[in-house]
């Protein structure tokens, strides 16, 4: 078997010269990465290159802000610990502004970092060190089930006085639209889908976040926590996400069963 040579940079990231298999035609995937870590930087993205993947660079948190204004993004990869503004308050001022998908970046083992991040309104995380090629897997999981909801035609949800639309991806609650993320609006729509029925949390890993659940790992939970919050503050007090012990998850509507 041929060996495949490796560079490898201080935070431990292995560089296989090539990604294992040549991507497909397709349109390039344009990212902005914010890490103040220049020489990961750099060998991000000269991989990215191979991957079909178009990545800018910033260093600096009002420096990405300044830059997301200016251009637009397929999707943000954020480094927690960013000088000027941590990545945390970029995130925030991301999602006053912009549904653009974010993943971000965090130390190892820090499960505070990842969960704030997630509470916070990002789509994934990943945690440092990582291998480039899990980082692509990551990035085409989000762009993935974004296009898949995006690219349904005429689908129409509705649960007492909420609606979803998967065409334009647009969620109104007695007609008032509620803005969720990427994310968010994919649980919901496989929640709606499966109304009064429970899921597993390593169904909805599959089908929200396009990977496997892990051990120990709290994605689920923190976008559904996130979910109910949005769903009782704009109005539909009647409908619950509830947790079934040992099964998952289930999205009841309490009005129809109080009328039984």
């Amino acid at each position: 078997m041929t060996s495949r040579a490796k560079s490898k940079t201080p935070n431990g990231l292995d560089f296989p010269d090539r990604p294992a298999h040549q991507p497909s035609p397709m349109t390039k995937i344009s990212i902005l990465l914010v890490d103040d870590d220049q020489e990961m930087g750099e060998m991000l993205v000269e991989y990215f290159r191979s991957s079909q993947i178009a990545a800018a660079t910033e260093r600096d948190g009002s420096d990405a802000l300044t830059r997301l204004q200016k251009e637009h993004f397929d999707l943000v990869i954020l480094d927690v610990m960013l000088p000027s503004l941590d990545g945390f308050e970029v995130l925030k001022c991301i999602r006053k502004s912009w549904n653009t998908p974010v993943i971000m970046l965090t130390a190892r083992g820090d499960d505070v970092d990842s969960i704030l991040g997630l509470e916070l309104g990002a789509d994934d995380y990943l945690s440092k060190p990582f291998s480039p090629r899990h980082l692509v897997a990551r990035i085409r999981a989000v762009l993935r089930r974004l296009e898949r909801a995006s690219d349904t035609v005429g689908k129409s949800l509705t649960v007492g006085n909420l609606v979803l639309n998967t065409s334009s991806m647009a969620i109104t609650i007695s007609g008032r639209p509620v803005s969720l993320t990427g994310t968010e609006f994919r649980m919901l729509e496989v929640l709606m889908d499966s109304m009064g029925r429970p899921i597993s949390r390593e169904y909805l890993s599959e089908r929200v976040l396009g990977r496997s659940l892990t051990a120990y790992d709290r994605s689920i939970d923190t976008h559904i926590s996130n979910l109910r919050g949005k769903l009782t503050r704009s109005g539909a007090p009647t409908l619950e996400i509830r947790n079934i012990r040992g099964t998952g998850y289930v999205l009841i509507d309490t009005s129809t069963m109080a009328a039984r």
